[in-house]
């Protein structure tokens, strides 16, 4: 897990916490689950669709998740057919 908020540990999603605790509760959770081929990284992306389908902008989105450019954002983001549907009548 990458952190992106070096040195500002009152933006960590998980303060107080060591990255390595993260990787192994995050481990545990999911062999708990018997969740077979889910990376962290997946949650990332499903977080970032999800806000889009919550009604947040484009220039909102970006500041939540970290993303840098607007290529990057487009590729973690997964948006269900249903709701551009349901959009358009």
């Amino acid at each position: 897990m990458h952190d992106y908020t070096a040195g500002r540990n009152s933006c960590r999603v998980f303060p107080g916490l060591t990255t390595e605790a993260v990787k192994r509760a995050y481990a545990r959770a999911v062999r708990r689950a018997a969740i077979k081929d889910l990376r962290f990284h997946d949650l990332s992306h499903e977080a970032t669709s999800r806000l889009f389908e919550k009604g947040l902008n484009i220039m909102e989105v970006p500041t939540i998740t970290g993303h840098k450019d607007l290529r990057m954002l487009r590729r973690c983001t997964h948006l269900k057919a249903e709701g551009s549907a349901r959009k358009l009548g």
